[in-house]
């Protein structure tokens, strides 16, 4: 395996990671209200800064993802698969 599959993967992992980080910690907020928010009723700042950051990290780590995949000369993977084919030349 090359460094670039290599970054791949990792960006590709960071991605989903941060997804569901995002998701469990939005779930959170959701069930446990009272601790995530003023008694003016908005966000305490490092909860949005939670929420903020996990959207930001998973959105770079796609666009980065799509880069290395390009850069190793990778297929685009079909669904619930890790690896990916290599790429026909051409596309």
């Amino acid at each position: 395996m090359n460094s670039a599959v290599a970054a791949w993967l990792f960006f590709r992992a960071v991605r989903w990671l941060s997804w569901i980080g995002f998701l469990a910690y939005g779930f959170h907020v959701l069930n446990y209200r009272s601790d995530h928010v003023t008694s003016l009723g908005h966000l305490q700042p490092m909860t949005e800064a939670a929420l903020f950051g996990f959207g930001v990290i998973s959105v770079f780590a796609g666009f980065f993802e799509l880069m290395m995949r390009e850069r190793a000369g990778l297929a685009r993977p079909k669904p619930l698969r890790l690896m990916a084919p290599k790429a026909e030349p051409g596309h």
